[in-house]
């Protein structure tokens, strides 16, 4: 009996070197290992056929079953290391996968698309600083002391020195201010678009905390409002379509007078009226003939000169852009992939 043990165990090792050259994949691996070593597997059940033999046989047949089923691992670990490194099998030659590529933001396209339309009748680009002093951002511009607007619930006030000319340090919450810079630098004529983050104490589906506006100035001898007027006539016309119209509602804005809202045809309804617009119009700007006083702060006799000057959201002039249709300026700044690479 014990003879034929031996030759068992023999013929499995032959048997079982066999196959494992013909094993292709760590599955049909697995299946083997467990017919040959399993719970009931061919080793393992001839390992039970010794239990009756005397001692002497016992110990002889058992280092020769250790060495078989060392054998057996050492084939299955060899094997397994051969599938995974073909398993991993790379050609380095193939061409690698193209990285996906981005695109600008929306707010850049909209300002790159601002910049060129006023780029086209004259106006320079300028840039001015985003944190201000008080005096910029309203004495200068004609507000009194007491406005609203210098309340700490409208205005991000810095906790820094105050200046003994300019006063407070403040997030500057409209693009204004670079018009009394913009004629402290220079002298008319001037044509100046500026454009620049602000900051307010606003959120809501159609304001957010730091916007971006553009600001138009314009001062000359002679200028009047049939100059503001054309002018911006003409960047709606490109900007949204050549049958889209402006229309200039009385307001009041400390540093322009006569001050005005500007409307825009409604791009939902085309101006026949609906539940965005009531009347078929939008509200979209502040505009207005820059006030003498400002022209003082600025160094420039009112008596000599006038100007126009004009302020739009970027944000809130793209929602109306024709085809978009953002029904939540936030969606702009949506960190979410999904959302950006729509826009």
């Amino acid at each position: 009996m014990a003879i034929n043990i031996q030759e068992t165990l023999v013929g499995l090792r032959s048997e079982f070197t066999a196959q494992i050259v013909e094993t292709e994949s760590l599955q049909e691996l697995e299946n083997l290992r467990v017919s040959y070593l399993g719970r009931n597997g061919k080793l393992t059940l001839l390992i039970k056929e010794i239990g009756d033999l005397p001692p002497e046989m016992k110990k002889k047949l058992g280092i020769l079953i250790n060495e078989t089923k060392s054998t057996l691992h050492g084939l299955m670990a060899a094997k397994k290391n051969e599938l995974l490194k073909k398993d991993d099998w790379f050609d380095y030659s193939m061409p690698g996968k193209e990285a996906e590529r981005g695109h600008l933001h929306l707010i850049t396209k909209a300002i790159n698309e601002i910049t060129q339309i006023f780029n086209q009748i004259g106006f320079v680009r300028m840039r001015y600083p985003e944190v201000e002093w008080d005096w910029f951002a309203f004495t200068a511009l004609n507000f009194p002391q007491n406005h609203p607007a210098r309340d700490d619930w409208e205005t991000f006030f810095l906790e820094e020195k105050s200046h003994s000319k300019y006063g407070k340090m403040l997030l500057s919450p409209h693009t204004s201010s670079g018009q009394v810079r913009e004629m402290k630098r220079t002298k008319p004529p001037i044509r100046m678009l500026n454009i620049a983050k602000n900051y307010r104490r606003e959120l809501d589906a159609s304001h957010v905390v730091m916007l971006h506006q553009f600001e138009g100035l314009v001062i000359d001898k002679g200028v009047n409002i049939t100059h503001l007027k054309g002018t911006l006539d003409y960047f709606v016309k490109q900007f949204y379509g050549p049958k889209i119209k402006t229309r200039l509602r009385p307001h009041n804005f400390k540093f322009t007078e006569p001050s005005f809202e500007v409307d825009v045809t409604c791009m939902i309804c085309g101006g026949k009226g609906c539940k965005v617009c009531k009347e078929g119009w939008l509200e979209q700007a502040g505009a207005g003939m820059v006030h003498p006083n400002v022209l003082k702060s600025g160094g420039i006799d009112p008596k000599v000169y006038s100007g126009f000057a004009f302020g739009w959201g970027v944000e809130r002039a793209y929602m109306m852009k024709p085809g978009l249709k953002l029904p939540d300026i936030r969606l702009i700044y949506q960190t979410d992939l999904r959302i950006l690479k729509q826009l």
